[in-house]
């Protein structure tokens, strides 16, 4: 059922009325996201803000009401969210707004709250995040302005058709107050979903925010207590469907659990049962834990609250029957508000900001995790060998005498002789480097061509950085340098342990997936024309090693595997990295810098050294 947005707004806006709440509206700009190459060195974001066909520019309003906790001082709050989409409202937002409006309701006449609560309606017409964020950045950057109880030229609200129908019209005056609340202990987005029909009624817990940050695990654990032993629901995290049906996994988790029990029948003191099942969901969801933290991309519009250190959750609440039943909906509300109200009920409780349980972790479950103290041994194994192969290298070269120039090789004074010849190396590394700063800025002007597509715009980045390759060659080569392959590994691996371990302080997620991709390219390189003192079959056999981790290694490539994986082959295009890359740069993901000069740069050195002579 499609109605007028402001409409929808001041229902909601009377409703929150009602119940003694102090409410506002809060208006905000769309505004189209553009790469720019110093975004993510800038705290402003380069955006430019949507106009409709009649130039007016786009907005959103979204209600917000405000309890004020009868037991508090107004220095604390709880948050909760509810996107709607204000244009075509559907019975799942309808449903998610009155589910929120009961919970609130609730809160309004109890003794107990200790918390303010914050009621957000998020006008979702333009995203999710969007709104959410455009909130938040308002109610942490407080805005002065002469004429903020003015609407600007450019905003357009539909006007009414009935003029002497005041009971529907828009108040304006209700955007001059921005009422604040305090600091927020924790957000909870609510979201009434119509998914696939299962057999108990679930719910989806979606607590990744931007660059690998995640919400204490105190929250997560909390909805899920309440959920499975006070409610009765199905708590479910992310996890990659493709593992769940993959018959090697299944294979080692049989494999692993005959194991578990030959061990157990041994000592039976010994507690190391494990299920094939448990297994297999447990890698699946680790997967999936490890890709969307290494994204960078928050899953939900709780991302927003992360960035202003505020934990906070997505919980998607699915029936097992359809919207339309009235019996089994009531019931699943009913179980759904409950569970709100525990959570909000003990969040209130609260003395003190979460901070005792974890904030780095990879969930394996929604009661099971990773710990940091556990996952960081595994990336510091892989990074650990980086610098022993290169004091290793390099001392090899050291103590190798240079070779003897013919008659016909002309002497150079300017090359740094002995235990400087990695000056070199260490100058093509620093101008391949270089190379990768310089089409890391490319998308800000291919995007500017009319009409091309991401295909288009793929092959043209890739042209472009072809093409910038050949000044980098002609130099290297005007200065005659030969590079020994052994110097100019030792250089490279010292800056993509640099990399990586600058990458593991930034997003750990995005280190630990970088090292499994380039580590073993780096440790295992060496030229392919070079004789190997080994048998034919493991000369081969390493030949194939490294041509087969360079081609995986490529980042293109490693993003068309994961895609076949997911959707199969036939989803695979070619313009699958250019979007990728958008939509990393339009979220500001550290991953997109990562990729671009540390992994990339490192890739082509390693095939750099694959073609020597």
């Amino acid at each position: 059922m499609i109605v007028r947005r402001w409409e929808i707004a001041r229902l909601i806006r009377k409703r929150m009325e009602d119940v003694g709440a102090e409410v506002y509206y809060h208006k905000f700009q769309f505004h189209n996201i553009q790469f720019h190459p110093l975004r993510f060195f800038s705290s402003t974001p380069q955006t430019v803000a949507e106009k409709n066909s009649s130039g007016c520019t786009l907005n959103g309003v979204s209600p917000v009401g405000i309890i004020r906790a009868p037991r508090g001082d107004g220095k604390e709050s709880i948050v909760l969210v509810t996107p709607y989409n204000s244009e075509n409202v559907k019975l799942n937002e309808a449903l998610s707004l009155a589910l929120a409006y009961s919970v609130f309701s609730l809160l309004s006449r109890v003794v107990w709250l200790a918390k303010d609560i914050v009621w957000l309606a998020a006008d979702s017409r333009y995203g999710e995040y969007t709104s959410v964020a455009s909130w938040l950045k308002d109610y942490y950057n407080p805005f002065f302005s002469s004429d903020s109880g003015k609407f600007g030229i450019d905003m357009c609200f539909e006007k009414k058709e009935n003029h002497g129908d005041d009971k529907t019209s828009f108040d304006c005056s209700a955007y001059d107050d921005f009422r604040r609340a305090g600091t927020m202990a924790a957000a909870l987005v609510l979201k009434v979903m119509d998914q696939e029909r299962s057999e108990r009624d679930r719910i989806d817990i979606y607590a990744e925010a931007s660059n690998g940050q995640m919400p204490n695990l105190d929250l997560i654990n909390i909805v899920h207590y309440l959920a499975v032993h006070r409610q009765g629901l199905h708590v479910k995290v992310g996890t990659f469907g493709f593992l769940l049906n993959s018959a090697l996994l299944k294979h080692l988790g049989e494999t692993l659990q005959r194991l578990s029990r030959l061990v157990q029948s041994l000592n039976p003191g010994w507690k190391l049962g494990v299920k094939s099942a448990d297994f297999i969901e447990g890698t699946a969801t680790l997967a999936s834990s490890m890709y969307y933290q290494a994204l960078g991309v928050p899953t939900g519009p709780h991302g927003a609250f992360r960035d202003f250190q505020i934990d906070a959750i997505t919980m998607e609440l699915s029936p097992r029957t359809s919207l339309t039943n009235e019996n089994g909906v009531s019931s699943f509300l009913l179980r759904s508000g409950r569970l709100v109200e525990g959570v909000v009920r003990s969040v209130n409780n609260l003395l003190e900001k979460f901070h005792q349980s974890f904030f780095l972790y990879f969930l394996t479950a929604p009661n099971k995790f990773v710990s940091v103290g556990v996952y960081m041994i595994a990336f510091a194994l892989f990074v650990a060998p980086l610098p022993i192969v290169v004091a290793a290298l390099f001392s090899s070269t050291a103590s190798t005498k240079p070779s003897t120039t013919t008659s016909n090789t002309k002497p150079t004074n300017s090359k740094p002789s002995g235990s400087w010849n990695w000056l070199h190396s260490a100058k093509l590394v620093f101008l391949v480097h270089l190379w990768a700063l310089i089409i890391s800025s490319l998308p800000y002007f291919i995007s500017q061509i009319p009409r091309t597509d991401s295909t288009k715009r793929m092959l043209t980045w890739s042209l472009s950085s072809l093409l910038l390759l050949y000044p980098l060659t002609r130099f290297t080569n005007l200065f005659g340098e030969v590079h020994r392959w052994e110097v100019l590994k030792s250089v490279m691996i010292a800056a993509a342990s640099i990399g990586l371990s600058l990458m593991s302080i930034i997003n750990f997620a995005t280190a630990q997936v970088g090292s499994m991709l380039l580590v073993p390219l780096c440790l295992m390189v060496r030229p392919l024309k070079k004789p190997m003192q080994a048998s034919l079959f493991l000369s081969v056999l390493l030949k194939f090693l490294n041509i087969l981790l360079a081609v995986v290694a490529f980042p293109p490539a490693s993003l068309a595997i994961l895609k076949a994986f997911l959707h199969g082959f036939e989803s695979i295009n070619i313009g699958d990295f250019w979007e990728w890359a958008e939509f990393l740069w339009a979220w500001s993901s550290a991953t997109y810098l990562y990729v671009t000069l540390v992994h990339l740069p490192c890739w082509y050195l390693c095939v750099h050294i694959l073609l020597h002579n």
